[in-house]
């Protein structure tokens, strides 16, 4: 969003729809809680955390002492410690993942996917790494071995957000591709790491999905229009997109210092 502002009243306009639905939808086990009124309403916190990755901190702490508490008083007057805050955000993680969704753009036919990596630690300290133990696994792309994520992304050729899907590092880049083509259509071009002749078969049967993917070495060439060819030589637009999600939009980062 261009400014604060604007990113706050399309949160909040998405937060009134979907507040009450999620409540709605919540199952109940039969205890009473307090329900004590935050200072902040749930879009505020969203705001906050989708500014923080547009902005240019490295670290979180800084950026809600400095930027939320000092730059922006006038527009949270209400801000609490950093400490209180920090434990709100996971409570916002279910309503951003939904808001994510809802900002994907429509498919056009032409899409492109592809994978990338999403490292949780170095590789020398993978036996020590207790965060997400059980959910992280060691991967291996072209630039070599991690230990994390692997973020599978689907774009048009607009270079907008259809789809995406995180799995641990060891999952095949071809196993979430039919999840991730549910509600698409039309051609989607990838490299070489999704050739696979039943994979483009299942797709072309049950979803009318066309998979054009890149020919490894030992095999043949099979003639393409030269519209496809055209399309084909801008797969490096999602390449772009990911080097803007990564550089960008920065790795969550929470201090833990007082």
């Amino acid at each position: 969003m261009s400014s604060l502002e604007a990113l706050f009243c399309h949160v909040n306009d998405f937060c009134q729809v979907f507040e009450p639905l999620w409540h709605q939808a919540l199952l109940s086990s039969g205890k009473k809680y307090r329900r004590r009124q935050r200072s902040f309403s749930l879009s505020e916190v969203m705001t906050i955390l989708i500014a923080f990755h547009q902005s240019h901190y490295r670290n979180f702490k800084h950026f809600y002492l400095i930027k939320v508490k000092c730059d922006w008083q006038q527009e949270f007057p209400l801000a609490v410690s950093y400490q209180r805050f920090v434990t709100w955000i996971p409570s916002s993680l279910i309503p951003l993942c939904t808001y994510l969704r809802r900002c994907f753009g429509q498919c056009t036919g032409i899409s492109f996917i592809d994978a990338t990596s999403i490292k949780v630690c170095h590789n020398r300290r993978i036996s020590q790494h207790r965060v997400f133990e059980g959910c992280a696994a060691r991967g291996k792309t072209s630039v070599g071995w991690f230990f994390g994520f692997k973020l599978h992304l689907v774009i048009n050729e607009r270079g907008e957000l259809l789809n995406v899907q995180v799995t641990p590092g060891n999952t095949d880049d071809r196993q979430p591709i039919v999840e991730l083509w549910q509600d698409l259509w039309g051609k989607v071009f990838a490299d070489k790491g999704y050739v696979s002749q039943s994979l483009a078969q299942h797709l072309q049967e049950e979803h009318e999905v066309t998979l054009m993917a890149k020919p490894r070495r030992n095999m043949k060439h099979h003639l393409m229009v030269y519209q496809d060819k055209l399309f084909a030589r801008k797969r490096a637009l999602i390449e772009a997109v990911i080097d803007q999600l990564k550089r960008e939009c920065q790795e969550f980062c929470v201090s833990q210092e007082n």
